[in-house]
């Protein structure tokens, strides 16, 4: 196999070459932001580009139009690079999830004429939905991660950091059904689907005193009624409940579910619920892996001294982490210049077409390939990856 180094430098010039449509690519998708399931444009623009460079894409895999896979190689080692795309609601990419594609994209294309001399397949896979849909997960029950040694991906963020704490997450709707009247001439004849709301916040905030570390509880009220003068008969609203594993989130969620209860009964009203995406896991990332990251990051700059000083790890949930605990896999945080903003921020949004940004898209997609030229070495590792 020729040297890391030569292979390095290959994989340099091509995600250069390739730099400005990375960076038009990021920029569109930003402009154009896409909810969960919508990302239409932002998939057939990052399908396009890997089609260009060589890749046999397949669109609309698991079920979902908006999913694809991109292949290029034949080596027997297996690795992928996930790209997200879709945007958050009424702020758009504030999680830089532009930024996210472009990377991604730019890695697959780093190493697409290196997969011979490596001994590699590589994959990139258009995922979904990430913002609440889960569409990584739908992709494993389907089989598009079978066969993969290691999957990596990076994500914005005010800092560099090596991992997050991931949460695991249950996201869903609730409904509470009571019935109409009018507010001032027959209240007594309404049963009033908002207070049974109201209890059942304040029950959770009651809650909170007992909920273990790492435990959170957080929601939105989407539909509250009509009218000041009608007693609302439907109220809804949309909540996460969130634990450091996914044996605490089991325990936690009855816990809550048991306030919505509550409120229902306290008022006379009835309550279901609505489950939006599947269960996001706790994620557990490889140790390999992650500190060839590192030392790739490093040679390009950056600085993992938060993670070295023992700062706490920001907290998140991610699909990525239902993907971990089947395959290797890494999710690094890569920093840009967010002017004193975090994530889910409009300021975080605007800062994510930044020249900051754009430099993030070439660091994270440089990054990735290192990484997975290292991992690719004949050595542990990938003895390791190979062995599964």
């Amino acid at each position: 196999m020729p040297d890391p180094s030569a292979l390095k430098d290959a994989a340099r010039q091509a995600i250069d070459t390739a730099l400005s449509g990375l960076i038009r690519l990021s920029h569109a998708i930003h402009g154009q932001p896409e909810t969960a399931f919508e990302e239409e444009r932002a998939c057939a623009w990052s399908t396009e580009a890997l089609a260009e460079g060589g890749f046999a894409v397949t669109e609309g895999v698991a079920g979902m139009p908006t999913a694809f896979s991109a292949e290029v190689g034949s080596g027997p080692l297996v690795l992928a690079v996930c790209a997200e795309y879709d945007a958050l609601p009424g702020v758009g990419h504030a999680c830089g999830h532009n930024i996210i594609a472009a990377s991604a994209i730019g890695a697959g294309l780093g190493l697409a004429g290196l997969v011979d001399e490596l001994g590699v397949t590589v994959r990139v896979l258009g995922t979904p939905a990430e913002e609440g849909g889960g569409g990584k997960v739908t992709m494993l029950e389907h089989g598009l991660f079978e066969g993969v040694h290691a999957a990596m991906m990076i994500h914005p963020w005010p800092s560099d950091r090596l991992e997050a704490t991931c949460l695991a997450v249950s996201h869903f709707d609730v409904t509470f059904h009571g019935k109409s009247a009018h507010a001032s001439a027959a209240p007594w004849e309404g049963i009033n689907a908002g207070d049974a709301m109201v209890v059942s916040q304040v029950a959770i905030g009651l809650l909170r005193q007992q909920l273990r570390a790492g435990d959170q509880v957080h929601g939105i009220v989407t539909a509250g009624g009509q009218a000041a003068n009608i007693v609302p008969d439907t109220v809804t609203g949309r909540f996460m409940c969130r634990s450091l594993t996914l044996a605490g989130l089991e325990l936690l969620e009855p816990r809550v579910r048991r306030c919505f209860e509550a409120g229902a009964l306290a008022t006379g009203s009835s309550v279901s619920y609505e489950t939006l995406a599947p269960v996001y896991s706790h994620m557990e990332s490889d140790p390999g892996l992650l500190a060839l990251y590192r030392s790739s990051a490093e040679q390009l700059g950056r600085s993992f001294a938060l993670d070295d000083e023992g700062a706490p790890r920001p907290t998140l949930s991610t699909d990525m982490a239902n993907v971990s605990l089947a395959v290797p896999a890494i999710h690094p945080l890569l920093g840009i210049d967010a002017a004193g903003s975090v994530n889910h921020q409009p300021e975080f949004a605007a800062a994510c077409i930044t020249p900051s940004a754009d430099d993030a898209v070439r660091d994270g997609a440089l990054a990735l390939a290192w990484t997975a030229i290292d991992a690719a070495q004949p050595g542990s590792l990938r003895d390791r990856l190979l062995a599964r």
